[in-house]
């Protein structure tokens, strides 16, 4: 399972800022806000609920769909991604089945895997929408998932860039991969990669240490 954005693309540069400002814009106009009060707002529910459309949903009745919709809209979003190269050729290294699962809108989603020319890799594209509204961290996205395709949690690996959602992860039994520079990782990341190309190497190491490791236990 993969997140999306600053997992599978940097979305630091240009698509965070231009959400931010469409966040805030979206405030201003249905709440009738001034920028400085929408932008304070929108920032205060994220960090309240871990995101802007709860907070919304909470306590002005927003139609999260019709939110999601206005706020991400990227007529330039070819532009705007930033991308690995050589990211089709190592998810296409990796075996078993890929899904995406993020927290972003499901037509967002798929826009941005067309760019990255990774579309046809993923069984399925998991999102918000799939997990009425209860993003990550919440495991109930998470259940969802491994319902509808019937998968063990023990047999997964989640990859991610969000140490909150990996540690919810973790908790359900599934493997944890960080996608990050930092030179230190918790103890529930199994493996840190700076970026998704590095992930065939260290999983077949992963899975070389986890058979010299069950061997001696046989022994």
């Amino acid at each position: 399972m993969f997140d999306l954005d600053n997992t599978l693309h940097d979305a630091n540069p240009h698509i965070f800022p231009h959400i931010s400002r469409s966040m805030t814009a979206y405030l201003q106009a249905h709440l009738d806000l001034e920028v400085e009060a929408a932008s304070a707002l929108r920032v205060a529910y994220w960090k309240r609920y871990g995101a802007t459309l709860l907070g919304l949903m909470r306590h002005h009745a927003t139609d999260p769909r019709h939110f999601l919709w206005h706020t991400h809209q990227f007529p330039e979003l070819r532009r705007m991604v930033v991308r690995e190269p050589w990211l089709k050729q190592a998810l296409a290294r990796l075996p078993g089945r890929k899904f995406l699962f993020s927290n972003s809108p499901v037509h967002y989603s798929r826009a941005v895997l067309a760019v990255l020319g990774i579309s046809g890799l993923f069984d399925d594209v998991f999102s918000i929408e799939h997990t009425r509204f209860r993003p990550k961290p919440d495991t109930f996205g998470f259940r969802r998932l491994f319902r509808r395709h019937r998968l063990r949690p023990e047999a997964c690996i989640m990859v991610e860039d969000s140490l909150e959602n990996l540690r919810a992860a973790k908790c359900l039994g599934m493997t944890t991969v960080w996608v990050s520079r930092a030179p230190r990782s918790p103890g529930y990341v199994d493996v840190t990669v700076g970026s998704v190309t590095e992930l065939p190497g260290r999983l077949a190491r992963l899975h070389q240490r986890g058979r010299r490791h069950h061997g001696r236990e046989n022994r």
